[in-house]
C-alpha cells in the first residue's frame, strides 16, 4: 500500500473524529488552543492506538484467511464507509457538551476510533508497514481534530454531514480499489 493510500484512508478515518471535533467547537463559547490540542490529542492517539492494536489481533489470523484477505478488506472497508455515509445522510443531531473533560472525551475518542480497529486488522492481512501506517493515521487525525474544534466554532454545523460523507465515501473506494486489484490484476 503506497503512503498515498495510507493518506486517503487516514483522511477517511478522521472524518467522525473531526465530525465530532465540530461538534465540540459548537458547543464552546470562548474558545482555547488547549481545547483544540485536546481534541487532536485524543482522537489522534486513539486513531493511532487501535489500528495497532487491531494489527496485532489480525496478525494472529492472519494464516487462517490469507486466501480471502482481499474480500475481508474489502467487506471491512464497506461496512465502515457505508455506516459513515448512512449518519451523514441521516443527519442526526447530537448533543451538545462543552466540556474537554477525559470523562467526556474518552469515550468519544473510542467510539469514532472503532473503525480503525477494523482497518488494523485489514492492514495485518495487506502486509501494511504499521508504524509509519498508524502514525499518518494519528497524525492526521489529530491536525483534522484539532482543526474540527475551530471550524465548529468559527462556522458551525454545515459541515459536519459532509465531512462524515465523504469519509464515508473515500473507505468504500478503498475497499472496492483492494478488491478489484486482488481480482483482476
Amino acid at each position: 500500500m503506497t503512503y498515498m493510500e495510507l493518506f486517503v484512508i487516514a483522511v477517511g478515518l478522521s472524518m467522525d473524529a473531526f465530525a465530532v471535533s465540530v461538534c465540540k467547537g459548537l458547543s464552546v463559547r470562548r474558545l482555547r488552543p488547549r481545547q483544540c490540542a485536546a481534541a487532536g490529542l485524543y482522537f489522534g492517539g486513539f486513531q493511532a492506538g487501535m489500528p495497532l492494536l487491531g494489527w496485532l489481533l489480525g496478525r494472529q489470523f492472519e494464516s487462517l484467511i490469507k486466501s480471502i484477505d482481499h474480500w475481508v478488506a474489502f467487506v471491512l472497508l464497506v461496512l465502515i464507509g457505508a455506516n459513515m455515509i448512512r449518519g451523514a445522510v441521516k443527519n442526526e443531531e447530537e448533543s451538545l457538551n462543552d466540556s474537554f473533560s477525559p470523562g467526556v472525551m474518552l469515550p468519544l475518542a473510542v467510539a469514532t476510533s472503532i473503525d480503525a480497529l477494523a482497518i488494523g486488522v485489514t492492514f495485518a492481512f495487506l502486509s501494511v508497514e504499521i508504524v509509519p501506517a498508524v502514525t499518518l493515521i494519528g497524525v492526521t487525525t489529530l491536525v483534522l481534530s484539532a482543526a474540527g474544534v475551530k471550524i465548529g466554532n468559527v462556522f458551525g454545523a454545515k459541515y459536519k454531514s459532509r465531512a462524515e460523507l465523504v469519509g464515508g465515501v473515500v473507505l468504500v473506494a478503498m475497499g472496492v480499489k483492494i478488491l478489484a486489484e486482488h481480482l483482476f490484476f
